[in-house]
């Protein structure tokens, strides 16, 4: 049985991101639909093992089917870490009531998807701290501002979901909801800039790193590509007029052979007093391109005849959020870099065997449950393992994000100037 599962952000109506919602698909049918206990059995079995892989430091929601609950599959996670999501298959139960009390005197949290004006929901609110609305069910702007007063009536927090496309992201920022979901919101409140805006406290690694007495090229590498703005501004220059390079090269690798460790601190030097880091509300979006860049990457060994090295496919992932982060239309921005042309087509209008790829990462980071089968169907890629990859590439994501260690604007130039004073360092 084919399993899929998703991360989906959850954010604050000024664009911070405020926990995930884990989604997850069974045969190709969202599984709180089904009551099955032999799916409830497959979906606990699958959670024990990766449960570690969907921990993060904010708050998780996930839908849980009246089997689920009876065999205490939320129990995976602590009370802290969850938000126990139900639908009406839990609420139209007879022993929802129970079930609830007991999970709410150990500390987990309810929320209520797609809240209902009838009485079978009006009895829980108690037990209720979210209420989620589903923009795409409900239209109508009276009956979701009548929603978010009866929200805040019962001092519960309200969640505007389904936000999809452009068009229901506008629509949904008129309500002074709480917070946003979709598959449109992860990417479109970001702030656009007219410069790539890189991750500060993955720069200041990469300062550490070029200032060291033995610079290590291969550290300095994987420091790079976890940013999609230092990879496309390294890609950039070092492919310029300036470096005349009889074959430009789309390799971070490379990029740093020709331009050498001195150039290499030169480099960093100015972009440290050049641009801007990212705003940390745009961190997700800089997390999202990571991890579409590793799900290429680990899909690709999976399909056959993709007709490109595994470095472009790679760079295909994390440069597909580029519009999102600079404002500048995307086929602009690919032609400043020496990509290959199915590459550029893929990013920009998803064409060919790798938009066919790329289409299945953005499907899957949708829950687009249905287009992820098509789409591995026409690239003969087998799904079995596709839940896994997703989980080990969160996962590495996040493990990297822990390492950070955030410093303030004066740690950074305190260290440049240390750096400098002792010659490691010289402009």
């Amino acid at each position: 049985m084919n399993k899929y599962i998703v991360r989906q952000p959850i954010k604050q109506m000024d664009g911070k991101t405020f926990g995930y919602e884990i989604l997850f698909s069974l045969e190709n049918e969202l599984y709180n639909q089904s009551g099955d206990y032999a799916v409830a059995e497959t979906i606990s079995s699958f959670l024990m093992q990766n449960n570690n892989k969907l921990k993060n430091d904010m708050i998780s929601f996930m839908t849980f089917t009246p089997n689920l609950l009876f065999k205490n599959t939320p129990k995976l996670f602590n009370a802290s870490e969850l938000v126990i999501q139900i639908e009406d298959n839990v609420i139209i139960h007879p022993l929802a009531e129970r079930m609830i009390q007991r999970y709410r005197e150990t500390g987990y949290q309810f929320c209520i998807n797609d809240f209902q004006f009838i009485p079978r929901y009006f009895a829980l609110m108690e037990y209720i701290d979210y209420i989620k609305v589903d923009v795409t069910q409900t239209t109508d702007a009276e009956s979701i501002q009548n929603l978010l007063n009866l929200a805040k009536g019962f001092d519960k927090k309200c969640i505007l979901t389904g936000v999809n496309t452009q068009r229901l992201y506008q629509f949904a920022k008129q309500f002074p909801a709480d917070y946003i979901q979709g598959s449109y919101v992860a990417e479109a409140m970001t702030n656009k800039t007219d410069k790539m805006a890189y991750l500060q406290s993955n720069f200041f690694q990469l300062i550490v790193a070029v200032t060291k007495d033995e610079p290590n090229m291969e550290e300095i590498e994987d420091i790079i590509v976890r940013d999609a703005s230092l990879t496309y501004t390294l890609l950039r220059m070092v492919n310029s007029v300036h470096y005349a390079l009889r074959h430009r090269t789309a390799s971070v690798r490379q990029a740093l052979m020709v331009l050498g460790i001195n150039q290499l601190k030169q480099w960093v030097y100015l972009m440290s007093f050049g641009d801007a880091p990212a705003d940390p509300q745009n961190e997700e979006i800089l997390r999202i391109s990571y991890i579409r860049a590793n799900f290429c990457a680990d899909l690709y060994d999976l399909i056959p005849n993709l007709g490109i090295p595994k470095t472009e496919a790679f760079l295909m992932g994390m440069f597909s959020t580029m519009e999102a982060m600079v404002d500048a239309p995307i086929s602009e921005l690919m032609e400043q870099i020496p990509i290959s042309d199915e590459v550029k087509a893929a990013i920009v209008s998803q064409e060919g065997r790798c938009g066919l790829l790329l289409s299945l990462v953005l499907c899957y980071e949708k829950a687009d449950w249905k287009n992820i089968t098509k789409y591995a169907e026409e690239l003969a890629l087998d799904t079995d393992s596709m839940a896994q990859i997703y989980l080990n590439c969160v996962d590495k994501v996040k493990q990297i994000w822990d390492s950070f260690v955030r410093y303030d604007a004066e740690d950074l130039q305190e260290q440049l100037k240390e750096s400098m004073e002792n010659e490691k360092f010289t402009p």
